[in-house]
């Protein structure tokens, strides 16, 4: 599997949609802060958006999309001055799923949010800016549209499970949009995600996501991206912000973290499963990195 892929699976990532929004004439609307990461596509005319925290509104076309990957209040809007209404109320008063405010149509948004497992804000969530804005009729953003004109038409249409396949689709279209983005502005990554834009460091990270089990060497991962090993330590620290083998060791406590929480294998089974040669050996470093022995995290679960 490559990196994003099984960063991806392993959090359990799972769109949801909300009502979609129909706004006319003069008007705003004032969101709390998202559980997750927001998305809003422009289906039709324009809007202007401002986030907490960020400095310059994002002024939003017809076929726009962003994502807001923090707890971040924020205020979509037509105008400048014009008094925001509370979203709860106007998403509460939604009929057939379409929530509207102002005069009129010509504005259409549809939207959502993705949730994620434990661990989304240490695997994915903090390596990303704040907003991320993929403005349309660029070539790149050609399948993040292709995915909203999906969502769009199950919505429209409500065929048979429209809800659920609308939602699988939002996750394509997450999936592209962080693909998208990886590729355009690299620099606004960090950790892993920032690694990728690397050949040499994405190499190693496909080797060591594709086999994690195996004894890995820098020497080995280096080989994977025909680079010295010297230069992999380095280009991998400076990107990822941690050694290879540092990775590869949180890498493997997550996969034995997942297992542990759906429950039913032993923790020997799982420490020859990732790569550690006992239960021991796993014990320790499953504790070096989560503060808890796998005995005690998987109680803890269980209390829960």
């Amino acid at each position: 599997m490559d990196p994003l892929d099984d960063v991806l699976a392993l959090l359990e990532t799972q769109g949801h949609l909300s009502s979609s929004l129909v706004a006319g004439g003069q008007w705003a609307v004032r969101f709390q802060p998202p559980e997750g990461v927001k998305f809003n596509a422009v289906r039709r005319g324009s809007c202007v958006l401002e986030v907490d925290g960020i400095d310059e509104p994002i002024t939003l076309a017809q076929g726009d999309c962003y994502l807001l990957t923090g707890a971040r209040g924020f205020t979509l809007r037509s105008d400048p001055g014009v008094e925001p209404v509370d979203a709860r109320r106007i998403f509460a008063q939604a009929v057939d799923g379409v929530a509207r405010t102002g005069e009129g149509d010509d504005v259409l948004l549809i939207g959502g949010r993705f949730s994620f497992g434990s661990h989304a804000q240490d695997l994915l969530l903090d390596a990303l800016p704040p907003v991320i804005h993929v403005p349309s009729g660029t070539r790149q953003a050609e399948t993040v549209e292709w995915a909203l004109t999906a969502i769009g038409d199950e919505l429209t249409g409500r065929p048979l499970a429209s809800r659920l396949v609308a939602e699988h689709l939002a996750v394509v279209m997450l999936v592209h949009v962080l693909r998208l983005h990886l590729a355009r502005e690299p620099r606004t990554m960090s950790g892993w995600l920032a690694g990728l834009a690397d050949p040499a460091v994405a190499a190693a990270l496909t080797a060591m996501h594709g086999d994690p089990a195996r004894p890995w060497t820098v020497a080995d991962l280096a080989r994977s991206g025909a680079v010295s090993r010297s230069t992999l330590a380095a280009r991998f620290k400076e990107t990822v912000g941690q050694g290879p083998l540092e990775y590869l060791t949180r890498w493997r406590i997550e996969l034995a973290a997942r297992r542990l929480r759906q429950g039913g294998d032993t923790v020997a089974a799982i420490a020859h499963d990732i790569g550690y040669g006992s239960e021991s050996a796993l014990s320790v470093a499953f504790k070096r990195v989560t503060g808890l022995s796998p005995r005690d995290y998987r109680k803890q679960l269980i209390e829960a």
